[in-house]
């Protein structure tokens, strides 16, 4: 028997899963909460196999709530159930040790699939999403290499512009003139394809330059 926790924090929703792994002789609802603090309360506790996790929820949310759940409580699989399509929830999530991710606007024979992949240790992705996956892994590689092309000093010149340093700052900060910075910031440009600062500073977050 597949114990599952539903984590939600809409209660149709919960109710509706529930209603559809129960028609299975070989899964069981054995726990559900609404928020991330009541998981984490009782995750020590739950003789669980596999907990369905939403990612938009109140107090912690999902992705947050998957960091505490590997720290508490590693062995446990977690299937991430979600509205969010976007390649970089699902990079996250995989990243923090998810088991499986799977849009909500999945059917149940899907979600079924999902369930016995985790269970049985593979790693599920929903199909649909590989694509797009494939896609952002493919400009991460494109990216790497860019980045090393760039050298230490437009690095540190990249950094601060991206954090909003205005050219004036950026040369008091490394010690050198303004004039060298826009040509650094001219070379930057060139080398990682944007037209703007705004668009320097998207390309520096993506590739974890910078943190937010």
């Amino acid at each position: 028997m597949i114990k599952i926790m539903l984590v939600d924090d809409h209660k149709l929703i919960r109710e509706g899963i529930r209603q559809l792994i129960e028609f299975n002789d070989d899964m069981e609802v054995v726990s559900e909460y609404s928020n991330g603090s009541e998981c984490l309360a009782n995750i020590d506790n739950d003789d669980v196999d596999i907990i369905l996790l939403d990612i938009n929820m109140p107090e912690i949310n999902g992705l947050e709530l998957l960091s505490s759940i590997r720290k508490k409580r590693n062995s446990v699989k977690v299937l991430m159930l979600t509205v969010h399509n976007e390649v970089e929830y699902i990079v996250k999530a995989t990243n923090l040790g998810v088991n499986g991710y799977i849009l909500k606007d999945a059917g149940f024979e899907e979600l079924k699939n999902a369930i016995y992949a985790v269970y049985k240790g593979e790693l599920y992705i929903q199909p649909k999403l590989i694509p797009y996956l494939n896609s952002y892994l493919i400009r991460k590689d494109r990216d790497t290499e860019i980045i090393k092309t760039l050298t230490n000093r437009e690095i540190e010149v990249l950094k601060l512009v991206a954090v909003g340093d205005s050219n004036r700052d950026v040369a008091n900060a490394l010690g050198i003139s303004e004039r060298t910075i826009k040509n650094h910031i001219s070379n930057i440009f060139k080398k990682i394809d944007v037209n703007d600062r705004t668009q320097a500073a998207v390309f520096a977050i993506k590739n974890n330059l910078i943190s937010i």
